[in-house]
């Protein structure tokens, strides 16, 4: 691996032209993959050095990309890479927000990198679709968490039990799979994600506000009155009504 890293390092920063991921993260993923004694599948959004490396470290390589003939040329470039061991890598071109909800996974993945479309709320919709599908202990690699719409990504990703931040190599976040339970991808939960236990500070006065406290979930009702906190969130104190 050592070598095919070294191969990839003398492409120009600039390849493919419509960006690509910096030697030291690419390093990095190496890294925790080995550390992690290897993946079987894996897929990311959008293709270009990352495609490279990812066809030698994982057995089963999916790629959803776009095809940007004439405005990168990404696709086109990495196919044709002596770099690439085309054998284990399939494309499934197209639109990641069109391209993952037609998709079937086979079996659960080791490794998935965030990196196509930037604009909220693509890199969120391609979370959607890849997290029911990750292995415990699987890497989650989100990239361009200076984003903002990314970075908010980022940030619930960061207080979820499901994962545990593992590095943040320049732009690049790396996440970790728990064995926490999922989230149900068809249910709602949101009184279950740490990212959501800190309410937000309303403005007084609006209608949202002062029927704050008829919004917390039955659930998370019961369980804060077992605790004995007499919960009432910020913002309904002071609209507190009698049941």
């Amino acid at each position: 691996m050592a070598e095919i890293l070294e191969q990839i390092a003398t492409l120009p920063d600039s390849w493919p032209f419509a960006g690509s991921l910096r030697m030291v993260v690419l390093r990095r993923i190496a890294a925790l993959v080995g550390e992690r004694g290897g993946i079987a599948r894996s897929a990311e959004t959008g293709t270009g050095k990352s495609t490279l490396l990812l066809s030698h470290l994982s057995a089963q390589h999916t790629v959803f990309t776009i095809d940007d003939a004439g405005a990168g040329d990404s696709l086109k470039v990495v196919r044709e890479s002596p770099l690439l061991r085309a054998e284990s890598v399939a494309f499934v071109v197209g639109p990641t927000q069109r391209t993952l909800a037609t998709h079937t996974f086979e079996a659960p993945l080791d490794l998935v990198m965030i990196d196509g479309p930037h604009g909220f709320p693509f890199a969120q919709l391609e979370y959607f679709w890849f997290y029911p599908h990750l292995a415990d202990g699987a890497l989650l690699i989100v990239d361009d968490v200076h984003i903002r719409a990314v970075n908010d990504l980022f940030r619930v990703l960061r207080a979820d039990a499901m994962f545990e931040l593992v590095d943040v190599v320049r732009t690049t976040a790396f996440f970790r799979r728990t064995s926490a339970p999922a989230l149900d991808p068809e249910g709602d939960g949101w009184w279950l994600q740490r990212y959501n236990l800190k309410l937000l500070p309303l403005p007084a006065g609006l209608p949202f506000a002062e029927t704050l406290k008829s919004l917390v979930p039955w659930p998370l009702k019961e369980r804060l009155r077992a605790l004995g906190r007499g919960y009432v969130p910020a913002g309904a104190r002071s609209t507190r009504r009698s049941g």
